[in-house]
């Protein structure tokens, strides 16, 4: 597994930003490693933070290096601030950062697919808010999308005065159809797979069973993983591990097999 810190100038946000990277290797020799990479290109996992993080956090509290090492499986985590992955009001264009930029920097550093059947997008809390936006958005872009505890019910959450500077800030006051994931459902043409996860102790639990009611009921391919625990970290690693196993990936030959 490489491991890469990448600093660079974002033209969509007119300054510099961060991204890490988990990038698979084909090894021999080093031992406790299960490694998975095949030959070709790998597929790729946009992997989004949450509100109190940025593109280290993923790292820093789960073993994400070791199960995309496993799969064969690129991952790439973006700093996106407190933004929600949207083109602020007043602010920084993180929405055209992710789901513009982004993509077509990463085609040119780095060796990975292309290809939308293998290209996936994943987050937690906000970051699951931002993964079902893209895949929502742009659904022939992404072959599969999971949100984690994920931030669904905007317009309510936004609505609580303690958010009151995120939503002027963001949305100028106003969460739009455009921003509103449960519009953003009834607009899609052809949604993908999506792996919905979260705590059974934690407050977001029911907006996510909603909407996994609201996807299952206009035929979407849903999975739903409700299981013991709260909005924290020792749930996403688990549950991280999971949704990499139940990503539909493509299976290149490993070059050392026989």
């Amino acid at each position: 597994m490489a491991f890469l810190t990448c600093d660079f100038f974002s033209d969509a946000l007119e300054v510099g930003t961060s991204v890490s990277v988990v990038l698979p290797q084909a090894t021999e020799g080093q031992v406790g490693v299960d490694a998975g990479a095949g030959s070709g290109p790998p597929p790729v996992l946009y992997l989004l933070h949450g509100l109190s993080d940025d593109h280290t956090a993923w790292a820093r509290y789960t073993a994400i290096g070791r199960y995309a090492e496993a799969a064969g499986l690129a991952v790439v985590m973006p700093s996106a601030g407190r933004s929600f992955y949207a083109d602020e009001a007043h602010g920084h264009r993180y929405w055209t950062y992710v789901s513009e930029e982004l993509p077509s920097i990463v085609r040119s550093f780095f060796r990975v697919s292309d290809e939308p059947a293998d290209t996936f997008v994943a987050g937690l809390s906000m970051g699951g808010y931002g993964a079902l936006k893209l895949a929502l958005t742009h659904s022939d872009r992404y072959a599969a999308a999971a949100s984690l505890s994920g931030a669904v019910h905007l317009r309510e959450l936004l609505a609580e005065p303690a958010r009151g500077e995120i939503l002027d800030r963001v949305f100028a006051g106003e969460v739009g159809d455009d921003d509103e994931i449960f519009t953003l459902l009834d607009r899609a043409p052809d949604v993908p797979p999506l792996y919905l996860g979260c705590g059974t102790e934690d407050p977001l639990l029911p907006w996510t069973r909603r909407f996994a009611e609201t996807a299952a009921a206009a035929g979407v391919d849903v999975t739903v993983d409700l299981r013991g625990g709260a909005h924290e970290w020792r749930l996403w690693d688990a549950m991280i591990e999971d949704v990499i196993a139940w990503l539909p990936l493509r299976r290149s030959p490993d070059p050392r097999a026989g």
